[in-house]
């Protein structure tokens, strides 16, 4: 019998807590089915006898407190609201007791932007981590010791896991299911709460709205310039010559405040563009191609599937409005 702790976090959001509560609680009913002895102990872990989230909306009651758990097997993370440095200082007492039963061999598992909260606990210093493309920009700023993957679905590393935004960390639970107890139980369980498994990438998910949460103007009036003229394929010559600024003084303080090189940029503005205009559904992929000002259809698949993860066609065939 494997003791699971759920924690039961100050601005926590349910639906992760369930998510991951009815996951080994699913599992214990397929081992009783095939005849076999339930494996988890699940019990919801708290600071407090009981937590009120979602504005007060939902009071959610601890089966143990923090203090009286000796000993657990697996820690799970479930994810926090958005103020998350108000949650990380909400939750610091849970910093140092995640620390400490790892310590002592507990396996870790963060779930969407939860990772903050693991971070927190310097155990993901050195190590990869995904948590939800969204928060991918203010994790970065808090914790640039972390190898943050911002397109990949999960992580598994020497025991500490983590998963992706939102309801795609229930594909992190399944390969834990699939890794602790098997495949048929991770399988029953996919089909139970109908979730596809053959997802290895937030990348599809991601909505690119440029990164401007800097303080170099002169760049953000750049940014707003490459999105209102990205059709017109402006050059980094161009751009330099327009805003008055050397070409690797421009090159350097870009990539400082955006993360991207220009070009890079050009490419995600044009490539989101792209996919609004697929998701309509009413023009081919070579009307969209243009439309964006690309002239070469092997240059625009390959750009596509680099930020999109998806063929321009496949994308079109995955999101497109079914137009009658």
């Amino acid at each position: 019998m494997k003791h699971v702790s759920i924690l039961l976090l100050k601005h926590v959001n349910v639906a992760g807590i369930e998510n991951a509560r009815q996951s080994f609680l699913e599992t214990d009913i397929y081992l009783t089915q095939q005849g076999n002895s339930s494996m988890f102990e699940v019990s919801l872990v708290g600071l407090t006898h009981e937590v009120s989230t979602n504005n007060n909306l939902y009071t959610i009651q601890a089966d143990q407190l923090a203090k009286e758990v000796h000993k657990t097997d697996i820690i799970i993370i479930p994810p926090i609201q958005d103020d998350f440095l108000k949650a990380i200082q909400d939750n610091q007492p849970f910093i140092s007791w995640i620390k400490a039963h790892y310590e002592h061999g507990t396996q870790i598992i963060s779930l969407c932007v939860g990772a903050f909260i693991l971070a927190s606990t310097g155990l993901l210093d050195g190590r990869k981590c995904v948590t939800h493309w969204r928060a991918a920009p203010h994790f970065k700023n808090l914790f640039p010791k972390v190898n943050l993957l911002t397109d990949k679905l999960l992580t598994d590393e020497q025991g500490i896991y983590t998963g992706g935004g939102a309801f795609s960390s229930a594909n992190l639970l399944l390969y834990f299911i699939e890794k602790t107890v098997g495949r048929d139980a991770s399988i029953y369980c996919s089909k139970i709460f109908q979730i596809d498994t053959e997802r290895t990438s937030q990348t599809p998910f991601i909505i690119f709205n440029g990164q401007k949460d800097h303080s170099d103007e002169a760049i953000k009036l750049a940014q707003n310039y490459i999105e209102a003229y990205y059709k017109h394929n402006p050059s980094v010559d161009k751009l330099c010559k327009t805003f008055s600024v050397s070409r690797r003084t421009f090159e350097r303080r870009f990539k400082k405040a955006t993360g991207n090189t220009i070009l890079e940029y050009i490419q995600r503005v044009k490539v989101e563009a792209a996919k609004r205009e697929l998701e309509k559904g009413r023009k081919t992929v070579n009307e969209v191609m243009f439309e964006v000002g690309y002239m070469d259809s092997k240059n625009f698949r390959n750009i596509f599937k680099k930020y999109a993860g998806l063929s321009p066609s496949g994308y079109k065939s995955k999101y497109a409005l079914l137009v009658p």
